[in-house]
C-alpha cells in the first residue's frame, strides 16, 4: 500500500493572506499527522509567499513521521537545508509568478547544478528526490545523478480534459514508475491528485508515495483535517 504525505502549504496561504497568526501549517501538520498521514511535505519558496522559514523549523522539532522540504536548487536554499535536517529534500522548478508548481524539473538541462546541490545535500546526511516530469531522459538522469526519489509529476494526467487524453498521461506516468523502480529509485507522485482521481493512480503498483495538498486541504475546509486526510488514505489504499 502506498504512503500518504500531506502538503499543508495552503494552510499558511491562508495566513499569510492576512499577515496574521493563524491558521498555523504546525498545527494542521500536527492534525494529518494524528489522522494517519505518514508525511508532512512544505515548499520554502524564495518569495516566502505562504511556508515561512519559522514554519520550517518548528517542523523539523514536531515532526513525528518524515519531513519533505520543497525548495529550489539554489545557495540559499542548500544552507536552509543543511541547517533544518529534513529527511528529505524534493528539488523543484520555481518561478515567482506561478500560483503553484507548473511542471516537472528539467534534470537534462540543469544536470550539471543538481548534481553539485544533491552531492552538498547528500554529505549533509540528506535524501533528495528529483520532482520530474513523467519522460524516461528525466528518470534516467535521475539515476546516473544517484537521486535517492524521484516523484512523478502527475499533472498532465490530473488535468485532462478527455478519457483519451488520461488515459494517454496515465500510461506514461504508469511507464516512467516502472523504469524508476527498474532503476532502483523510490518512487513517489504527486501534483493535481485528488479523490477521484487517485482511484487511476493507486492501480500504479509502482508508487510508493503520494504527496497530497490542494485537493485534501480544500476539503478540509468542509469537513476538517482529520477526515478529509483519513478519506484520501481509505481512498489510496482502496
Amino acid at each position: 500500500m502506498a504512503r500518504v504525505s500531506i502538503n499543508v502549504d495552503h494552510v499558511a496561504t491562508v495566513r499569510q493572506a492576512r499577515l496574521a497568526a493563524e491558521p498555523d501549517p504546525v498545527a494542521a501538520a500536527f492534525l494529518a499527522e494524528l489522522a494517519g498521514a505518514q508525511g508532512i511535505v512544505v515548499h520554502l519558496r524564495e518569495d516566502r509567499r505562504h511556508i515561512q522559514d519559522r514554519d520550517v523549523e518548528i517542523l523539523r522539532r514536531t515532526v513525528k513521521t518524515k519531513l519533505n522540504l520543497e525548495m529550489a536548487a539554489t545557495d540559499e536554499m542548500v544552507q536552509i537545508a543543511l541547517k533544518i535536517k529534513p529527511d528529505v529534500v524534493t528539488l523543484v522548478p520555481e518561478k515567482r509568478q506561478e500560483l503553484t508548481t507548473e511542471g516537472g524539473l528539467d534534470v537534462v538541462l540543469h544536470e550539471e547544478r543538481l548534481g553539485e546541490v544533491m552531492k552538498s545535500l547528500h554529505e549533509g546526511g540528506i535524501a533528495v528526490s528529483l520532482f520530474v516530469n513523467p519522460d524516461p531522459r528525466h528518470i534516467k538522469t535521475a539515476h546516473r545523478l544517484e537521486a535517492d526519489y524521484v516523484e512523478i509529476h502527475t499533472g498532465g494526467f490530473a488535468e485532462s480534459t478527455t478519457f483519451s487524453r488520461r488515459q494517454d498521461e496515465y500510461e506514461r506516468i504508469e511507464t516512467a514508475c516502472r523504469l524508476a523502480q527498474k532503476l532502483g529509485l523510490g518512487v513517489h507522485a504527486g501534483h493535481g491528485v485528488d479523490y477521484r482521481n487517485v482511484l487511476w493512480l493507486r492501480n500504479i503498483t509502482e508508487i510508493e508515495e503520494f504527496s497530497i495538498g490542494h485537493s485534501v486541504m480544500a476539503r478540509a475546509v468542509l469537513v476538517g483535517i482529520e477526515r478529509a486526510v483519513r478519506e484520501m488514505i481509505d481512498l489510496v489504499n482502496g
